[in-house]
Parts: C-alpha cells; structure tokens; sequence
C-alpha cells in the first residue's frame, strides 16, 4: 500500500507526489547532493581530502590504462585475448590492448626456425651419435621394397593466432602429418629412385602435401624444407642389397662398354663400305667412260678406214710397229742394199753421244 506523509497525503512509490500522478523519477540532483554529503561523512578532513582521494583514483585509473601498450618485436606477432578468447593478430610495432584484466596478449617468435625430426634422433651430448627409431623410418615404396628413410622437416610459424588456438602440440602435430605425407610419396615411388636421382622430387612432393594439410586444418604453420638425411634399405638386408647394386653397377658399365665400343665399330664399318662404294663407283664410271671412248675411236678408224682403206692400214700398221719397237733398243736394216754381210752401224751409241752433246 502507499504510504502516507504526516500530512496525510499520499506518496507515491518514489517518495514524492501524489499517488493518483503516477510514479516519478528521483532528482538526480539531489541524489548527487546525497552522495557527497555521505562521502564527507565517511571522509575526514573535509572536501580536501576528498580530492586527494579522488586524484588517487584518478592516476592509478590513468595508469591502469595506460597498461594496455605493449610492443611487438620484428621476430614476433601479437595475439590479442579478451576473456582468454582469441579477438585480433597485430603486427611489429607499438600497439594497445584493453587493460588486464580484460585483455591481454601473447608475442611467440614467428621467424625462428623450428626442427622436426623423424626416423632418428640427434644426439645432445658431444659425440654427436644419431639413434635410429626404426618405427618411423621404416617405409614401404611403390614396388613393395622396405626402404629406411630419415629425414627433417623445418618449419616457422605463419600466423600466431591460429597457431596457439586451432591446434594442440603443434610440433607433434608437424611430425605426424611430415611422418604421413613422406609415406604416401614414398608409396608412390620405386625404391630405385628412391635411393639415386628421385631424392629431390621425394622431398619436394612432402613438402607440398605437409603445406596443404597444415592449411586444411588452419595451423598457421610454414614448412619451409623438407631434407632427407639417409636414404638406405633396412640393416637387414643391406649387404645383400649393396651385391645386387654392384651387379646392376657392374651390368651398366658393361652396357655402358658395349655402346661405346658399337658406336665406334658401325661408323668405322659404314665409312669402309661407304669407301668401297664410291671407289666402285668410280671405277664403274672410269670403265664405261674408257669403253665409251675406245668405241669412239674404233668408230672414227673405221670411218676412215672406210674412205681409204690402204691409206688406213699402212697407216695402222706404222702405229702398231711404233708400238712395239719405240721403246726397244734395236737398229733394224732392210736387205735392198744388197747380199752378204753388212757393215754394223752402232746407231745406238751415236743417238746416245748425240743426246749428251745436246744435254752439256
């Protein structure tokens, strides 16, 4: 029920005026007024301590806000937290957050080279020893050979804010997806390229299917290289392994011999034959041409023999005689000088003093 003042008029719910009006808002003047006359109550020292108070307030409000800067170094990110949830990636740089306790923000290193590694592990001490961890090595490649592979996954963060908050154990979680996508290139490999000329493609195709299954799940993580360390068949199996290789190495070379003793043997065969070719030719060409012109002259004998035929003869005769007897040392007399002995004449040595004398 309303009450009633000493009046005996009604009030309404807020203490003034009737309550047939409705109810009123208090007089925040007066409940201001209200407030500082308590304040001085409970204050000693009247209004000037009151303000000391108040610039105490004041400048540990003022340094409570200004709290909320904070730096990011150029190796870092700042990740932004309001209530621990994730709100705002900031870059190098001055920068400002709401105070603590409403926000904070946390700075990981984001240029900083981090190493994963798998199928062995590197010794801490000075002797520098690697242990084999053979569950991680072991892998089986495409033509169904166990080859023992180890190898290291390098990697920096590519976003703070989905590094700290979309994955847990982000360096375990770099291991297994590099320890899956290496088995999943490996099973697409034959073990011989595997161990020569097909490392680099191997480890550029890891890298490549780490990189897209980190983006799937939002890691914001960079793989920056894949480097294979030790590319060898299983312990087990090794010496044998290394016979067949010395084989397969000795049966190349062998090949290797064969080619290069064929392509020095079949140009050299086909240069002779090619040679005897052409000396055929030639000698082909030589004969018809010496029949050809054999069959002309013949022609042009008989043509004259045609038109004078003892002029042809006698004339053949002569050539034939000169044939003969040109290159013979020989001094021939005819009989019309008469019968008996005849005187010798020594033309032979007069054509050879005749010669010297034309000579000195």
């Amino acid at each position: 029920m309303p009450s009633s003042d000493n009046n005996g008029g009604d009030r309404g719910p807020w203490g003034s005026g009737p309550s047939g009006r409705g109810p009123q808002p208090p007089d925040l003047d007066e409940l201001l007024k209200r407030g500082q006359e308590q304040m001085k109550r409970y204050l000693p020292g009247g209004s000037w301590a009151g303000r000391g108070i108040l610039l105490a307030v004041l400048a540990v409000a003022a340094i409570w806000a200004t709290s909320g800067f904070y730096r990011v170094e150029p190796d870092e990110q700042g990740v932004v937290l309001r209530f621990g949830a994730w709100t705002a990636t900031t870059q190098p740089g001055l920068n400002y957050h709401l105070p603590a306790p409403i926000e904070s923000v946390l700075t990981p290193k984001v240029t900083r080279v981090n190493r994963v590694e798998i199928g062995f592990r590197a010794s801490t001490g000075r002797g520098g020893a690697l242990r084999d961890v053979p569950e991680e090595s072991l892998m089986l490649t495409g033509d169904e050979n166990i080859v023992d592979i180890d190898f290291a996954v390098f990697w920096i963060i590519k976003d703070a804010g989905e590094y700290l908050f979309n994955i847990q154990r982000p360096e375990n979680t770099v291991k297994a997806v590099a320890e899956s996508a290496m088995r999943e290139v490996i099973g697409r490999t034959p073990i011989q390229s595997a161990l020569t000329e097909g490392r680099q493609p191997i480890e550029m195709a890891t890298q490549e299917l780490i990189q897209n299954t980190l983006d799937d799940y939002d890691a914001g993580i960079q793989i920056t290289q894949v480097k294979m360390q030790k590319v060898d068949p299983p312990g087990a199996v090794i010496d044998s392994f290394r016979d067949v290789q010395a084989a397969r190495a000795d049966l190349e070379r062998q090949r290797n011999e064969a080619e290069a003793y064929s392509n020095d043997i079949i140009p050299r065969a086909r240069g002779e034959a090619e040679q005897l070719i052409q000396e055929a030719e030639a000698y082909r060409q030589e004969v018809v041409a010496r029949a050809e012109g054999e069959a002309s002259r013949f022609s042009a004998v008989y043509a004259e023999y045609s038109v004078a035929k003892e002029v042809t003869k006698q004339r053949i005769y002569l050539e034939t005689l000169e044939k003969i007897f040109g290159g013979m040392n020989k001094v021939i007399v005819d009989n019309k000088g008469g019968t008996g002995v005849v005187p010798y004449l020594p033309l032979p040595e007069i054509q050879k003093r005749v010669k010297e004398g034309r000579n000195e």
